[in-house]
């Protein structure tokens, strides 16, 4: 089944405990967008705030950085018990292996992430190695943008690959997922979408959630 990773990017900050109990109680996966204002054009939050969060969380923790050295990061990631990280394959280039590895150290699944002009090829020599994949279906930064449906083949030709060398990965997609959307992102190969808006904005997000999984 789809899992949704509600993104506290979007979440009430004056209110957040509320919004983490809800993905505690509805939620797969709580998604922790880390931006630092130089590999994207953004400011988010640090790890002041993950510290509280990661207190009152049940749900498994998700840290996406989108950052220029994540390696500086990772133990504060494992040392918050935060069980699954990504990091763009934009700030890490030929170190990807290495930071795979140094997360599988740690104890946390690892993830490689890019951005929708990084071509998908560029993820193929880590399958077998990283635990998932994160192809962006926004340009990392922002909440609250529009999909992009180019994404949907980006994924389609991940998940083939991934079959085709008889690995196990999952997919993951970012950005933009509503439920106009989610069953196509789920049919191309999607196993995990971050939703911020779509879960946040929504009347009732509790349901929205449940909207998304298709349960």
């Amino acid at each position: 089944m789809l899992q949704i990773a509600p993104s506290i990017l979007a979440a009430d900050f004056l209110h957040l405990e509320k919004d983490i109990q809800l993905v505690n109680r509805c939620g797969d996966i709580l998604h922790l967008d880390v931006m630092d204002g130089s590999l994207v054009p953004n400011i988010s939050f640090g790890f002041s705030v993950i510290d509280q969060v990661a207190k009152i969380a049940t749900a498994p923790m998700d840290a996406h950085l989108m950052v220029v050295h994540p390696e500086r990061w990772f133990d504060k990631v494992a040392s918050d018990g935060i069980q699954m990280c990504s990091f763009h394959w934009e700030a890490a280039g030929s170190n990807t292996s290495r930071y795979i590895d140094r997360l599988h150290r740690l104890g946390l699944k690892a993830g490689v992430a890019i951005n929708p002009d990084v071509p998908v090829s560029r993820l193929y020599p880590y399958i077998g190695k990283a635990d998932y994949f994160l192809v962006m279906s926004v340009f990392a930064g922002f909440g609250g943008q529009k999909f992009i449906y180019e994404t949907l083949d980006r994924v389609a030709a991940l998940r083939a690959e991934i079959a085709r060398r008889g690995a196990q990965a999952l997919i993951e997609i970012d950005g933009g997922v509503y439920e106009g959307n989610v069953r196509a992102a789920e049919e191309a190969g999607v196993d995990i979408v971050v939703a911020g808006s779509a879960v946040y904005g929504a009347d009732d997000p509790a349901a929205a959630i449940s909207a998304l999984r298709g349960a």
